[in-house]
């Protein structure tokens, strides 16, 4: 139940973990902190990783005349999220299904959850290409998709993986808002200096291979990990993840 939402999100990636769930959650976070209200829907139903990283499990998700009612983060409901993880008993439970049945769970988050009216819808989708990625576009027909954010990582391995997603997006005319490098370096907890211990530059190289943005780099940093259901742009304003969604959310909010 699309209908109250002013514009859609898409965060990909071609790769497995390289933070997309990071990143969806701490954007969705500092939208929320800059005043608007944001929905964060987690369509990765074999590695539903949002409930945690908000600090949100055990919710229960409600049904209502209008459909399933989101579990709120906050008590202003400025932040409204949906995880099948709120519907497994323990965090232990895997899901094992066929790809109809995926398919299926996926077009009732995005038909029969009562969003109410919210600026942004972020959608936090597991790694590939494949019959979610092509379940959330086909139910997206009738919304505009505003773009994707694309998540990788500067190892040349995951580069290569990513590249697919940016043929993805191109294939089926999402417009891509641009590309973030996760795990760009790791910033010492103690004296805050910033080392790469991977390699660094892939992010850079992908954006200016595809011509697409380079929305920013984002290092490793246990400050931030520690910051579960908190924003980084509140709790560490002058971090460098901070400046990084800080300007991911200005180029949305103003595009």
């Amino acid at each position: 139940m699309l209908t109250g939402v002013k514009h859609v999100i898409l965060v990909l990636s071609g790769k497995g973990g390289v933070g997309k769930s990071t990143v969806s959650t701490q954007l969705a976070l500092t939208l929320k902190e800059n005043g608007f209200k944001v929905g964060l829907l987690d369509v990765d139903l074999c590695g539903p990783s949002v409930p945690y990283l908000l600090q949100l499990e055990g919710k229960d998700v409600h049904q209502c005349p209008e459909g399933w009612v989101p579990v709120y983060h906050d008590t202003n409901q400025r932040l409204a999220v949906m995880s099948i993880g709120f519907l497994l008993k323990n965090r232990s439970d895997a899901v094992i299904w066929r790809g109809p049945k995926k398919t299926a769970m996926i077009k009732q988050f995005l038909t029969d959850v009562y969003w109410q009216d919210i600026d942004y819808l972020i959608i936090d989708t597991p790694p590939g290409t494949s019959d979610e990625h092509i379940t959330v576009m086909e139910n997206l027909k009738t919304v505009q998709c505003d773009g994707a954010i694309i998540v990788t990582s500067p190892q040349e391995v995951a580069i290569e993986d990513v590249r697919k997603e940016v043929t993805f997006c191109r294939k089926t005319g999402i417009p891509i808002v641009g590309i973030v490098e996760n795990m760009s370096g790791f910033v010492c907890p103690t004296c805050t200096e910033c080392t790469n211990i991977f390699s660094s530059g892939g992010g850079a190289a992908l954006a200016e291979l595809c011509k697409v943005p380079l929305l920013g780099t984002l290092p490793i940093d246990p400050r931030v990990g520690a910051l579960l259901g908190k924003a980084c742009v509140k709790e560490l304003p002058d971090s460098p993840s901070a400046k990084v969604f800080n300007s991911i959310a200005t180029i949305i909010t103003t595009n």
